[in-house]
Formats: C-alpha cells, structure tokens, sequence
C-alpha cells in the first residue's frame, strides 16, 4: 500500500491518532473488563490483558509524543529554526525520554531486561563519530539499539529506515526532523547506498551512524534466500561463508562501503543481541506473553586506523565479523557469556 502524501500524514494521521488515544483512555475500563474475561480461555499469564495494556500504553505514548513533537514546532518559529543545533538536540533528548518510558514499561509488562555484557563502558561514548552495524533481529530490536545509543551512550544516532515506518505519526514526524532517510521497497539497492553515503557525511563526534547490513530482521527463510542470491551473482566463496554462519543473515556490503567511503574519520561499532531472536511471527511474540526475556547486548569497537581500506579488504572483514557476531550469538543462546 503506498504510503500517502505528508500532508495527509500531517493534517489526518496525527491528529487522529490523538483523537484515538482519547477515545480509548476513556473507555479503557470497558476494554479491561472484557479481556480480564477472556483471560482464563488463553493460555498464558493474562495475555489479552497485557496485549491491551501494551497497544494503549503505546498509542498514549504516540499520541504524547506528537503533542511534545507540536510544542517543539511552535517554539522553533512554526519550523524555521528546527534544523538548529538547539532545536536538533531538543529532538533528541525528546527521543531519549519517551525511549525510556517505552522500555520502562516493557520491563514492567512483558517481563524485560536489557544487559550490555563483555564491552567497555566508554565503547560508544561521545569522542568521534562511530559508523554503528548491528545484527537484525526480533521484535523491536532497532528501538533497543536507538535507545542504548540516545541514553546510555549520549550519542545522536542517524539512520537509513524502510518508508512504510512513517505509517507511525509519531516516528515519522520526529525522525523527518532529525537527519534521517527513509527508502521505499521499490527504490532498489542502488539508491539505499546513495542515500547512505550521502547521510555518512560530516559526521560529528556525538554522531553515531546506524547500518543493520543484513537488510531486513532474520529468518530462516531469508538466509537461504540470501545464500542464494549470492550464488546467483557468482559470488561462491561468499555463499560457501555465509552457510557457516546459523544465526545471522549474510551482510550486504553495499551500504556498509558507502559509509565507510564517506566517513573515513569515523571508527566502528559492531553489535550483537539475542533474547529476542526466535520471535519471528506475530503469533510467536502472541504465544510468549508475558516474555520474560534477558536481552543480551555486546558492543565491539574498531578504530578508524583498524578498518581496512581495499574494497576487497573490507567485504573480507565485515564477513569475519559477522562470522565472529554469529558465533556470539550461538553461545548466549544457551545463556552462556562469549566474547
């Protein structure tokens, strides 16, 4: 479905999801009661009831959110000043606080934790611009990565997104005002990669650039696929690599060079997580509630003079990193804690 103009977005989607979220704040009690009812005929701990609580907390979330997002517009002079430095670190200290609310909340209703493990505590800390590439994975894994960069390492993160995210008001008015892009489905590699390199340019020293360089959450179905496509293109020694590899997709290298072409300046950051990984579907994550998930993190960082400077040289080493991300992941699966 193709995603509607922005003025449509602006004058019909956010309006209406404050509107909803009013609606349901003040029929919530109703809601409640009808899935206390229906709570003994699911299996699990109260399962409806935890799934309406986390879609309202999430739509009040979003509806406050585009409230803050409105005042912000009319102190930046209706817009005209919001591109300022001023203006840009007031969006993200906006984004950090409603982030910590969202995983405030997670921890309480879906039973979460989040644990940084086997990484220096100044890995990702302010200092130089850091070109950030973490696995994908799970429900929601991007929206842990943001927060750990917004709060826990005070940095300004910049990412390439999918266009259908702005079917969200809240997230598409917040990350349109900051230094992002969004790509649609049918724009191609190609133009994912331009949009990379052009947003890894004039990285500052709080700027942290996101890549997921696997393309798209793992499946099992996409590794083979991914496999396949690079048998496709001739690319044998890199499928024979990528077999080896259980947990994780096969990197696409395209965005991954761009980045690295346009931010030569900037170290990088490898992360890995696993808590949520084998949630895949919809019923998958219906079927857990209440979770009760360790989500562990582990962040490996490389000076910019470490990171290889051949095209061939880098394709090479972002494999064996990711050989290295997959090999992690395998072992804290079993709960077991690996470098």
């Amino acid at each position: 479905m193709p995603l509607p103009p922005r003025w449509v977005r602006r004058l019909l989607f956010a309006p209406g999801v404050i509107l909803l979220a009013v609606t349901v704040l003040t029929t919530v009690p109703v809601w409640a009661l009808l899935a206390l009812a229906a709570s003994p005929f699911v299996p699990g701990r109260l399962r409806p009831l935890r799934l309406l609580w986390i879609g309202c907390v999430y739509l009040v979330w979003d509806a406050a959110a585009l409230v803050a997002l409105f005042v912000l517009w009319l102190a930046s002079g209706f817009g005209r000043w919001k591109r300022t430095p001023s203006f840009q670190r007031a969006h993200y200290v906006l984004a950090g606080w409603f982030l910590r609310v969202l995983f405030w909340q997670a921890r309480w209703t879906l039973r979460l934790s989040i644990d940084v493990v086997g990484t220096d505590p100044d890995t990702a800390l302010p200092g130089r611009p850091e070109l950030v590439l973490c696995r994908h994975a799970g429900p929601g894994d991007s929206f842990i990565l943001i927060h750990s960069l917004v709060n826990w390492f005070r940095r300004e993160p910049r990412i390439v997104l999918k266009e259908a995210l702005q079917w969200d008001p809240a997230i598409d008015v917040l990350l349109n005002r900051l230094p992002n892009r969004f790509v649609a489905a049918g724009d191609g590699r190609d133009a994912a990669v331009r949009q990379i390199g052009h947003l890894a340019t004039g990285l500052d020293d709080d700027d942290a650039f996101v890549i997921f360089p696997e393309g798209g959450n793992f499946t099992p179905g996409r590794r083979v696929r991914a496999i396949d496509r690079l048998r496709a293109l001739g690319l044998e020694r890199m499928a024979v690599r990528a077999e080896r590899m259980q947990h994780v997709l096969a990197p696409q290298p395209g965005g991954v060079l761009a980045a690295l072409d346009a931010a030569p300046e900037a170290g990088v950051i490898f992360v890995a997580h696993t808590g949520l990984d084998r949630m895949l579907t919809v019923a998958d994550v219906w079927r857990e509630l209440p979770m009760d998930k360790r989500i562990v993190m582990r962040f490996w960082s490389v000076p910019p003079e470490d990171v290889p400077t051949g095209r061939q040289e880098r394709i090479d080493w972002l494999f064996d990193w990711w050989d290295r991300i997959d090999r992690w992941i395998a072992a804290n699966r079993d709960g077991v804690t690996a470098e």
